[in-house]
C-alpha cells in the first residue's frame, strides 16, 4: 500500500481524529517484528498487517510523546503561527532520527494563520522523503483549498447517538436517562461526552440550561422578539464572561430549538424528555422557518468564536439575529 504524503482528517472534536493520527505514527514505526518479546505475549498471527504492538520501544516512545521523529503541532494561543511551521521546516530538511516514517501532526490545523497556511503549502508542494504529514480540522472549508487539494481527506462521523448511549451506559455506569442526554449533547463526541459526566452531573446540566432558556426567553413563548433588547444585550455580557461553558451552552441552546421542530413530526424522539409540555406549546408557537433561521445563527456565532472573533461582539450579533427571526 502507498501512503500518501499528507492526510487531512476532518470531523468534530472529540471524535477521535488525534488519537488516529498517533495510532497511524505508531503502525508505521512499530518494532515488533524487530524484537519480539520472549514473555509469550506475541503469537505469529497476534498481529494482523498494519497493527502497532503498543509495547515496543517505538511504540512506547510514539505514546509517551518522546519520539523525536513524531512531531506534534498545536495552537499557541488562538494561532498556529508562521514561526512553528518554519520550525518544522527546519526539522525537514534533516533526515529521521530513527524512524522508519516521520510524522507531523498538525492539530486543528484551522487555527493556522495566513502566514502560517502559505508556509505550510510550500512543504505539500515539495513533501520531503520518509515523511507522512497529517492535518487535522473541524472542516475542509475552514482550510485553503489549495492545501486541502494535496492531501487525502479523511472524513470522521460522528459516532451513532444510540452507540454512544450505550457505551456511557455499559462501559461507565451513567444510568440510561442520564446517557441519553450526554450522548445527544456531545454531538456524537466520545471525549465530549466523557468530559460531560465527570464535570456535570444531570442535575448541573438541567440548572445551566434552564438559567439559558430562562434568560432568553425561549422557554416562555418561543420568540425573543418580545424581550427587550437591554435584556438582551445583558445575557451576552454574562455568557461572555463565562467562557468554559459557552459552547455548551449553545449546544444546550440548539438541541432545545431542534427539540421545538422535533415534536412537530417526531414527539417521543425530544431531548429534553422533562419540558415536554413546555416544547408542545412553544412548537405550535413557531414555524420552521424560524426555527431553523435561528439554529443558523448560533452555528455562525460558533464558527466565529472558533475563529477567534471579538466574543461579546459575535455573542450580541447572535442574540439580535434570534430576535429578528420572528415566529
Amino acid at each position: 500500500m502507498t501512503i500518501p504524503n499528507a492526510l487531512l482528517f476532518t470531523g468534530t472534536d472529540g471524535i477521535g481524529k488525534s488519537t488516529t493520527a498517533v495510532a497511524f505514527a505508531m503502525a508505521c514505526n512499530c518494532g515488533w517484528g524487530e524484537a519480539l518479546p520472549t514473555d509469550g505475549y506475541f503469537s505469529d498471527d497476534h498481529l494482523s498487517a498494519g497493527d502497532a504492538c503498543g509495547r515496543c520501544r517505538s511504540c512506547r516512545k510514539i505514546q509517551s510523546g518522546n519520539h523525536p521523529d513524531i512531531i506534534r503541532v498545536e495552537p499557541s494561543g488562538p494561532f498556529i503561527r508562521i514561526k512553528q511551521i518554519r520550525d518544522i521546516c527546519n526539522t525537514l530538511s534533516l533526515k529521521p532520527y530513527e524512524a522508519r516514517l516521520r510524522i507531523v501532526i498538525i492539530s486543528d490545523a484551522q487555527a493556522m494563520n495566513p502566514q502560517a497556511a502559505n508556509a505550510l503549502l510550500k512543504v505539500l508542494e515539495e513533501p520531503p522523503a520518509r515523511t507522512v504529514l497529517i492535518l487535522t480540522a473541524l472542516q475542509s472549508s475552514d482550510l485553503l483549498p489549495t492545501i486541502v487539494s494535496r492531501c487525502q481527506h479523511i472524513r470522521f462521523s460522528p459516532i451513532h447517538r444510540e452507540k454512544l448511549k450505550t457505551f456511557l451506559v455499559e462501559k461507565h455506569g451513567v444510568n440510561a436517562e442520564d446517557a441519553a442526554i450526554f450522548s445527544a449533547m456531545s454531538n456524537g463526541s466520545m471525549a465530549k461526552a466523557l468530559s460531560m459526566i465527570k464535570k456535570n452531573s444531570q442535575a448541573n446540566w438541567i440548572c445551566l440550561r434552564d438559567w439559558l432558556l430562562n434568560n432568553i426567553g425561549l422557554e416562555k413563548t418561543g420568540s425573543l422578539s418580545l424581550e427587550p433588547i437591554i435584556i438582551l444585550l445583558s445575557f451576552s455580557e454574562k455568557l461572555s464572561k463565562n467562557k468554559e461553558i459557552i459552547q455548551d451552552s449553545l449546544e444546550i441552546i440548539k438541541t432545545y430549538l431542534r427539540d421545538l421542530i422535533i415534536y412537530k413530526y417526531s414527539p417521543e424522539k425530544i431531548i429534553n424528555k422533562d419540558l415536554i409540555r413546555k416544547i408542545q406549546y412553544v412548537s405550535q408557537k413557531i414555524t420552521v422557518k424560524s426555527l431553523l433561521s435561528k439554529i443558523e445563527a448560533i452555528q455562525t456565532a460558533q464558527k466565529d468564536i472558533r475563529a477567534n472573533t471579538n466574543l461579546r461582539l459575535t455573542l450580541e450579533v447572535m442574540m439580535l439575529r434570534l430576535a429578528r427571526n420572528g415566529v
